[in-house]
């Protein structure tokens, strides 16, 4: 009979241990690029990537751990990436707005988080209304919302004012909103919308005993925070700011050599 699996390990997707073509560019020159396995597609394109030496950590990993994708992305955008090894028994998307259970939605769960939304934020309309008002034209390309929980921007980063963002962060603050930057994104998220919210809820349900994590921006630092151990690559929002904590792991890598490096660190954390 195989043992419960003790450690959870959970993991953001993009730009930690998946990668579009377009974050591949923070890897290494092509000349030494390692041969890579897609695991997304999107209107029939090839979309996100991992090393094939990741590939093979990943399943191993999944079974000395519960091993929990802990995303940004839609449960729409989730399905689309097919991890390799065995489905996860639970996923965190939305942000920890909605929490996935063996692939299907825990509507309670998603209902505890609008209510606790209710009470302690302004409204995601109003939100919506000052992005509107403030992006500009020049350099702001799409405009979205996900799952009615939060707002996001796609923009164009070489025309994106820095006192922009550093504004809008300063208006959304005492609303009880939090702004992000990932890649091409702009994120407007409640504060109280956390994936360590979710994690709590995972270790809970799963019983285990230790926590190990990973993640490159700022909405993954209460992710990092409530681990006991965890990494974030050398790339992306956390590593730009110099962000740390005793217990985190900055690595070096970039890209999806930092993802391949987060999992074998997992994993022998894990195994010993």
């Amino acid at each position: 009979m195989t043992p419960t699996p003790t450690v959870l390990v959970a993991s953001d997707l993009d730009r930690t241990l998946i990668y579009s073509a377009a974050a591949l560019r923070l890897s290494m020159p092509d000349a030494d690029a390692p041969r890579l396995l897609c695991v997304e597609v999107y209107d029939a394109r090839p979309l996100s990537y991992v090393t094939e030496r990741a590939a093979q950590l990943l399943p191993r990993l999944a079974g000395h751990s519960v091993f929990v994708p802990a995303t940004t992305r839609t449960r729409e955008q989730y399905r689309r990436v097919h991890l390799p090894g065995p489905p996860a028994p639970y996923a965190i998307c939305a942000n920890g707005g909605h929490l996935l259970v063996d692939g299907r939605t825990d509507h309670d769960w998603n209902r505890a988080v609008r209510d606790r939304l209710a009470g302690e934020c302004a409204p995601l309309a109003q939100v919506q209304d000052h992005l509107r008002r403030t992006a500009d034209a020049a350099w702001l390309l799409k405009e979205r919302t996900a799952e009615d929980l939060f707002a996001y921007l796609v923009v164009d980063r070489a025309l994106l004012p820095g006192a922009w963002i550093k504004e809008l962060a300063a208006w959304a603050e005492p609303l009880g909103w939090t702004v992000s930057v990932q890649g091409r994104k702009v994120y407007a998220v409640p504060r109280p919308l956390t994936k360590s919210a979710a994690l709590a809820e995972v270790v809970r349900r799963a019983g285990t005993t230790r926590t190990l994590a990973a993640g490159d921006s700022l909405l993954d630092t209460d992710l990092l925070l409530a681990a006991d151990a965890g990494w974030r690559p050398g790339h992306g929002e956390l590593a730009d700011t110099g962000w740390s904590a005793p217990h985190v792991t900055a690595l070096t890598e970039c890209g999806v050599s930092a993802g391949e490096r987060i999992l074998a660190e997992a994993l022998h954390s894990v195994t010993g």
